[in-house]
């Protein structure tokens, strides 16, 4: 699903249910869930057997992949990446750093958002907008995949600022064909020597999931 929304630089490596539950941690990443249930423990297995996956086909020897600040994945020197779980699902997103400026990823149970969500979490020219498209295609829960693209929105933004990025900094417009536009709220990131404005990004629907990306070029 994620392959689809990105930049054939880009390697990604998906598992469905448990697949990869099994794969040996390096001792640093088992000391971080060690106390962790069993769920949780099992999906930080998973996703990081996919971002070992990913590393393999980069040609980079697999390695301990360690939260830093804010929770952010910390990448091998000279890759960029982003990974995402949820209930059934795991995958990682990797490339060479002189490919892409930035990546994020993100996938979600193809749902509504619990009742009282939509509010915090989107501007009201958004929610004007996810009503318009809930009368063009009701198949989709447009709040979801809302949510899910200011996910993959932040994942691409940490990296390359350093700080915190509020569900309301970024005006996100999805587009009934597959793809949204992120504008940033906020000061963007520098990136090849001018300031972003925007984000651009793609989204999918299968298996019960959506599932949305963003790569971000280096100029």
């Amino acid at each position: 699903m994620i392959e689809e929304l990105l930049p054939q630089t880009v390697v990604t490596v998906e598992a469905f249910g448990h697949d990869g539950a099994d794969t040996p941690l390096f001792p640093e990443e088992a000391a971080l869930v060690a106390r962790a249930v069993a769920k949780r423990r099992r999906e930080f297995a998973v996703v990081r057997s996919c971002a070992r996956r990913a590393m393999e086909k980069l040609g980079v020897p697999p390695q301990p992949i360690l939260p830093q600040e804010r929770g952010a994945p910390g990448w091998p020197a000279g890759l960029a990446g982003s990974m995402t779980h949820c209930d059934g699902y795991c995958a990682a997103a990797l490339v060479r750093a002189a490919d892409l400026a930035s990546l994020g990823i993100d996938a979600e149970v193809h749902g509504p958002l619990p009742e009282g969500v939509l509010p915090s979490v989107s501007l009201p020219s958004e929610a004007e907008r996810l009503r318009r498209l809930a009368a063009q295609r009701p198949d989709i829960h447009w709040d979801r995949l809302l949510f899910s693209a200011k996910e993959s929105v932040y994942k691409a933004w940490f990296p390359l600022t350093g700080k915190w990025l509020d569900f309301m900094e970024a005006d996100i417009e999805l587009t009934a064909d597959g793809g949204f536009r992120a504008a940033l709220l906020v000061p963007g990131p520098l990136v090849g020597g001018r300031r972003l404005d925007h984000f651009n990004g793609h989204w999918t629907t299968g298996r019960g999931l959506v599932a949305t990306a963003v790569a971000v070029p280096h100029d």
